[in-house]
């Protein structure tokens, strides 16, 4: 697995806001740079599909891998690859967020180049802006 890019913030919002902007898929837009628009096949589970189109990309099917109280992971389906995001939080005097962006499989060498740059370049801003979003659920 190849990694391309990681960002991390702290917030004042609790664990369940980011929760809750991770399943409203629908608004991921809002703080999302990158990303044209998101839909849903059903609720926000593990295991739950859906279909995401990047700006200026091809839409592109993906898969709740993992859903836990603490993390969530969407896996991107590429031609010859797969696009993982891993979303984790850590809670303490305030919460901790992070995502970390990885590829694999046999053309991730070819995905690398042409999405590695662009999506290194907006995760922290896209992080950042999902912070500000998270911190509002609670107003």
């Amino acid at each position: 697995m190849t990694h391309i890019a990681s960002a991390t913030a702290t917030s004042t919002a609790a664990p369940e806001a980011f929760f809750t902007k991770w399943a409203d898929m629908a608004t991921w837009p809002e703080w999302n740079g990158d990303t044209e628009w998101v839909t849903l096949d059903g609720p926000f589970v593990q295991g739950a599909t859906g279909t995401l189109k990047p700006k200026g990309g091809p839409k592109t099917s993906f898969v709740v891998a993992e859903l836990t109280d603490r993390s969530f992971v969407d896996v991107s389906k590429l031609f010859g690859a797969r696009l993982t995001f891993d979303h984790r939080i850590v809670t303490g005097e305030q919460t901790t967020v992070s995502v970390s962006i990885s590829i694999d499989g046999p053309l991730a060498f070819f995905w690398t180049k042409i999405l590695g740059g662009d999506l290194a370049k907006s995760v922290q801003a896209d992080l950042d802006s999902l912070v500000t979003f998270a911190e509002a659920v609670r107003a």
